[in-house]
């Protein structure tokens, strides 16, 4: 059964930096072709100030960087054998780009079960910010957790 006391609970901030290398990767691995995320000159030439990231790359961040209190696997209590994608959402807020250090911070909004506790549902939303504090990107992830 998953830990009820993380519910409301807020993880220390993590620092992680974003690397040119694995922004190509990532867009090259979900099908992206604008070359904006591949190629530094035609970033600039639309206007970025380097190589932006990807959509939905932040998730990509935050698994980079777990927090080390509140952490799903860890200290949460749930076995990665259970767990379902239950859903997942990004609202934008500024790009993210190659050379910057991202903080990101998770609080576990909520914690509630389904079915007769068959069904664990746990809502996580992390906020990424730039260096400068700039809130970049707001992610929600729901994970779900079989009991049975």
């Amino acid at each position: 059964m998953v830990d009820q006391s993380f519910k409301g609970f807020t993880s220390e901030p993590r620092h992680i930096d974003v690397e040119k290398g694995q922004l190509k990767f990532f867009a090259h691995a979900t099908g992206e072709t604008n070359p904006i995320y591949f190629d530094e000159a035609a970033a600039r030439a639309a206007g970025h100030p380097a190589l932006p990231a990807p959509p939905t790359f932040a998730f990509s961040l935050a698994l980079g960087a777990p927090p080390t209190k509140g952490n799903l696997l860890g200290d949460i209590g749930v076995d990665m054998q259970r767990i379902l994608h239950g859903e997942q959402s990004f609202t934008y807020h500024r790009p993210i780009y190659a050379g910057e250090t991202i903080t990101l911070i998770t609080t576990t909004s909520d914690i509630y079960e389904k079915k007769g506790g068959a069904l664990e549902f746990i809502v996580q939303d992390t906020k990424a910010s730039n260096a400068a504090g700039e809130l970049c990107v707001d992610m929600r992830v729901v994970t779900v957790v079989r009991n049975g």
